[in-house]
This record gives structure tokens, C-alpha cells and sequence, in this order.
């Protein structure tokens, strides 16, 4: 992804897309967690016996679905019980992707999540409009944004480069489409359901003696 491309490219349709993964080695949980560009976006205390990576996209659907219909109930039973760690990255497939990931990080700390629900909730409006930039500049003026802070946000390069890098570590992963999961290092892809979930994690629960 070029630099300005974020601002520049907004008039391109957001779409779920899928990516070639680079053909490296299954990561440890190790590389995993190493420090990225970012700070990790993460819900849960730090030492639950298991953590789930979710590599997302903002316009992708099926990220939506989850973010929507499947984080609730995962959050409820897992994580504010305190036996997962849940961490965010973003993937952005696209430019408005990419400015949405932004735009969630320049609207600080407090802001971040509820900026990022908004963006699932509206992205109808913002990810498929024929005027990306506008869309997106209405959806963020629900957070209080102003037109300067938004177009100011869009142009910072450092940032852009950032959001670029996490995506590019999670190609090395081996993440080629969204949403991706790594469970305890394991890789799961597409929308898991509340009850897979449970298969999965509850095993990995259980042998942690909680």
C-alpha cells in the first residue's frame, strides 16, 4: 500500500477480499505476541490461560458478523470471566479499511472501541457509498471528530505505515482473509460461532486447572 493511498483512495468500494499468505512456518505463540507497530487493542487480564488474535477487516462482512452476532456472548462468557485474553489487529483489505483502523486509533484510548462498533454498525453507509470520504468523515462526526482532526488523522504517514505493518506481520502468520483467529497459536478462519468456540477454548481451559 502507497503512502496517501488512505486519503486518496476513498472513492474505491471497500470489499472482502483475500490476500496470498506468505508461505512461511506456523508461528509460536511467541511470535505471535512479540511487539508490533501498535499497541495491542486487548480485552482481558494479560495472564488468562488462553489468548485469541482476531486479524479483521472493517469492511468485511463477515467481520461484521462476528463483531455483531458472536463477540457478545464470547466476550460475556470468556473474557470478562477472565479466562481469555482477546487481542484486535487490523487487517484492512482496502483503503477505507485502512482509514477506518486510523481513524479508530486517532480517536484516542476511550474512544477506540466504541469507535470501532460504530464502524461495524454503519459500515453500510460508509464502506459500499460511491463517496467514501463523506461517508466516513458523517460516521466519525458521530464521535465528535471535526473535518480538520479527520483529514489530519488520513494524512499522517507514521500511522498509515503502522496500521500497514500489522497487516503485513499477520501476512507472515499466514493470515490470507478475514477474520482470522489464532487460538493459544492456532489458526482458525472465517466467522466461529459461539458453540465452536466453546470446543475449542474450553478444552484448552480445562488443562490450565481453572
Amino acid at each position: 500500500m502507497k503512502r496517501r493511498n488512505v486519503l486518496y483512495g476513498l472513492s474505491a468500494l471497500g470489499a472482502a477480499a483475500a490476500f496470498p499468505a506468505l508461505t512461511l512456518a506456523q508461528p509460536t505463540p511467541e511470535d505471535l505476541l512479540a511487539p508490533g507497530a501498535l499497541a495491542e487493542k486487548s480485552f482481558g487480564p494479560e495472564d488468562a490461560p488462553v489468548t485469541v488474535i482476531e486479524y479483521a477487516s472493517l469492511t468485511c462482512g463477515h467481520c461484521r458478523n462476528f463483531h455483531l452476532n458472536v463477540w457478545p456472548a464470547f466476550k460475556e462468557k470468556y473474557v470478562d470471566t477472565g479466562k481469555v485474553r482477546f487481542i484486535m489487529r487490523e487487517f484492512p483489505f482496502d483503503p477505507r479499511s485502512s482509514a477506518g483502523f486510523m481513524l479508530a486509533r486517532c480517536a484516542g484510548d476511550d474512544k477506540w472501541y466504541a469507535t470501532i462498533d460504530l464502524l461495524y454498525r454503519t459500515q453500510d453507509n460508509w464502506a459500499r457509498s460511491s463517496d467514501g470520504s463523506g461517508s466516513l468523515k458523517a460516521v466519525m462526526g458521530m464521535t465528535g471528530m471535526d473535518e480538520a482532526a479527520f483529514e489530519a488523522c488520513l494524512r499522517n504517514e507514521e500511522l498509515q505505515q503502522q496500521v500497514q505493518a500489522v497487516f503485513e506481520a499477520g501476512r507472515e502468520f499466514g493470515v490470507d482473509s478475514t477474520p482470522t483467529f489464532f487460538v493459544n497459536g492456532e489458526m482458525y478462519k472465517g466467522v466461529l460461532s459461539i458453540d465452536r468456540f466453546s470446543e475449542i477454548v474450553d478444552p484448552l481451559i480445562a488443562a490450565s486447572g481453572q
